[in-house]
């Protein structure tokens, strides 16, 4: 329901504040922590605290990103059915000069924290200008659109391998973004079957059936980099591509069915099978990596 209050209460804006910064997406950005995953090195203190810090960093830059969207999408959110009932921007309780401070807080605590985390500047800048580009003009492009959201992900994984100083694996690379490419199909395919063309200008260029086809050949492309990945890298890990299926299987069943997919964090939090199929992924992946920790302190 709509905010009537003038002058919402110290509390109310307080919490506005804060979810403008999305703390719910911020699960996204544990795709920084893959390459700490993947290359054997979790049980390593210096290398788990620099792994985490960047992904606070990202924390830290998707809520810049989110910010400052809210702030160019004002009017259009307050049209919008679902945006104008939880965007604290377009319901009022947030006020433009609050949220442009609060960004510049944000700004600030990325330049401080790039002193003591330099490998990832580039990357995270990189991630903050292309935010600032599709914000202001890519989001309208179409098939573009979903591109840089999934190229965003990438990006996520890319600074985590910065922080470890590793190169980033093209099997990574390539699984991340058919990954990241394949929720981002959804979520436009959600867009345009919940709100039709008035959710987004972009969506009048797609249809249904098209993203349809962009997320079945994402998901598919994300299965097969996945399971090449594994039996490149470290054949133990061919037990979790049972896993990944499940989660693919899972995530689709939830789109079609429960009507959601619009937010893939939404999905995940709202779904216990979903969860439990990525905590058993980790846990199998972790098990599975285990003598190569061994091997690296022995």
């Amino acid at each position: 329901m709509h905010f009537t209050t003038e002058h919402p209460s110290k509390k109310t804006v307080y919490m506005g504040l804060l979810r403008l910064m999305r703390p719910k997406q911020w699960i996204k950005n544990v795709f920084v922590l893959a390459p700490l995953m993947f290359t054997g090195l979790f049980l390593d203190f210096q290398s788990v605290t620099q792994s985490i810090f960047v992904m606070i960093l990202f924390c830290a830059a998707s809520s810049a990103t989110y910010i400052l969207n809210d702030l160019n999408d004002i009017e259009a959110d307050k049209r919008h059915p679902k945006k104008s009932k939880t965007r604290p921007l377009a319901q009022g309780i947030v006020k433009p000069k609050q949220a442009i401070v609060l960004l510049m807080c944000l700004y600030a605590c990325l330049v401080v924290g790039f002193i003591y985390q330099p490998q990832s500047l580039l990357v995270i800048v990189g991630y903050l200008c292309l935010n600032l580009a599709y914000t202001y003009f890519l989001k309208h492009q179409p098939v573009i659109d979903i591109f840089v959201i999934a190229i965003g992900f990438v990006l996520r994984t890319w600074a985590g391998a910065q922080a470890l100083d590793v190169e980033l694996s093209s099997w990574m690379f390539v699984t991340t973004l058919s990954l990241a490419l394949y929720l981002a199909a959804v979520k436009r395919r959600q867009e345009l079957h919940l709100s039709g063309e008035k959710g987004r200008s972009v969506l009048k260029h797609y249809t249904v059936e098209l993203v349809d086809k962009y997320a079945e050949m994402s998901a598919t492309a994300a299965l097969l980099f996945y399971s090449l990945f594994v039996m490149d890298k470290h054949e133990d890990l061919v037990i979790t591509i049972p896993f990944v299926l499940f989660g693919l299987f899972r995530y689709w069943f939830i789109v079609e069915s429960n009507e959601e997919g619009e937010s893939p964090t939404d999905s995940l939090y709202s779904d216990p099978q979903l969860i439990i199929c990525i905590l058993a992924w980790v846990g199998v992946c972790t098990w599975a990596l285990w003598p190569t920790q061994i091997s690296l302190f022995g």
